[in-house]
């Protein structure tokens, strides 16, 4: 039996088992052969003849040097090398003829049974343990190796027998505790190896995640500067705009009407106070200032009413289903999506009319803008340059898909234009 590998095979106290073991394979021979000595010394004149004596005499001093050997190379060579095969074969030897004169001697051969599984190679494992078997049904069989007559030859057969199949069995379960060991320790390298694979995978992620950080902080400043910009756009630029068309139409008839231009003089500064209010609300918390003291559809009806007097154009402003209050950035959004929609139609589309909707549908809001104007194609439009003022079409979509929504335009020439977009129905708080 492999005592060697049933200790290291233990997990808990395996450390002190090990010691334990250790002990025994270092002072245990000398204990079993001064046991052995001794008994063998009371029973000498019973069992043993002179020429017996005289052998015991001369192999016990042999033994003794052959173990005080062993202690002191066994720490400094590994196990089953030559050094350990030549001890177990030599002690193995001595104790076959120690028996042979004395069978209290078994007590000293018992150790092949030990550590055989130390000292010699796998092959060779059940050979030694088989040896082992033979020395000590000798010694059980009453008249030793080789047996006097037939009853001592069928004893020793039996016991030989019985010792064989013991040892076989018992090497058979020390195979397969090794086999379960290697296998515990190969499980335990294959999982130290996933753990060091997922470490480096984890540590390979932390990077990831830290690079995904600075590209979405890059991005998020990026899109800000866009939001800013289409802000800007939809509230500074589009009132000097205005406030260039009503200035303009001053000059051309400040000496033929002067009660006219005096309108338009008022509009632009209306336009100016707007803008100058909106640039204010940009600065604080980019809210339209149109949305301070009203809803969503109250401000369409006054930014719709307000485009079609300075445009001299004929829009209708429409509600449909049950209004609801809005989140401020869905009402941000589908007013400035309006106010682009509506300058749109007054500077390109020749419209003389423009009707606006705002639908309630239950999850989803509809802002539609349609006009009767000279229409175009889209095909046809050519990209944004930068420098060349206003965001358009694009500038709509991007507000609209920054808050999961969509615009669609149905256009073509000659047949007007509409615009739609479609957002979530967000409530407010």
């Amino acid at each position: 039996m492999n005592a060697g590998d049933t200790a290291e095979a233990g997990t808990t106290g395996a450390t002190t088992a090990a010691q334990w073991w250790e002990r025994f394979f270092r002072y245990g021979p000398y204990g079993l052969l001064g046991l052995g000595t001794a008994v063998s010394a009371v029973s000498a004149g019973l069992i043993m003849s002179r020429s017996d004596v005289y052998a015991v005499a001369a192999l016990v001093p042999v033994a003794l040097v052959l173990q005080f050997w062993w202690g002191r190379v066994r720490p400094s060579v590994p196990a089953q090398s030559r050094a350990a095969q030549f001890y177990f074969v030599a002690r193995t030897l001595l104790a076959a003829v120690l028996t042979s004169c004395n069978p209290f001697f078994s007590m000293f051969a018992v150790l092949g049974y030990f550590d055989v599984g130390r000292l010699l190679p796998q092959r060779a494992i059940r050979a030694g343990l088989l040896v082992t078997a033979v020395i000590m049904a000798g010694a059980q069989s009453g008249s030793g190796l080789p047996p006097a007559d037939l009853m001592n030859w069928i004893a020793f057969g039996v016991l030989f027998a019985l010792h064989a199949t013991l040892t076989m069995v018992f090497a058979q379960i020390g195979d397969r505790e090794a086999e379960q060991t290697r296998a515990q320790v190969d499980t335990i390298a294959e999982l130290e190896s996933a753990n060091a694979r997922l470490e480096q995978a984890m540590a390979e992620n932390a990077g990831l995640h830290a690079q995904l950080l600075v590209q979405a902080r890059e991005a998020g400043v990026a899109d800000e500067r866009r939001r800013l910009a289409a802000e800007i756009h939809d509230t500074l630029a589009q009132g000097l705009t205005g406030i260039i068309a009503q200035l303009q139409v001053v000059t051309s008839i400040a000496d033929t009407d002067p009660a006219l231009a005096r309108q338009h003089l008022d509009r632009a500064a209306a336009l100016a106070r707007h803008s100058l209010g909106e640039a204010r609300r940009s600065v604080h918390d980019l809210v339209p200032a149109a949305l301070e003291h009203d809803d969503l559809p109250g401000a369409l009806k006054k930014t719709v009413a307000g485009w079609a007097e300075r445009h001299a154009i004929r829009a209708e402003f429409t509600v449909t289903g049950t209004v609801e209050p809005l989140h401020d950035e869905i009402a941000a959004t589908l007013l400035r999506i309006a106010e682009e929609a509506l300058a749109n139609a007054g500077r390109h589309s020749g419209a003389s009319r423009v009707g606006i909707t705002l639908s309630f549908m239950g999850d989803e809001l509809a802002l539609d803008v349609r006009d009767d104007g000279c229409g175009f194609d889209p095909a046809a439009l050519p990209p944004r340059r930068r420098g060349a003022g206003g965001f358009g079409l694009g500038g709509m979509r991007a507000r609209a898909e920054r808050i999961a929504g969509t615009v669609e335009v149905e256009t073509e020439p000659g047949r007007g234009t509409a615009v739609c977009a479609r957002v979530p129905l967000v409530r407010h708080g």
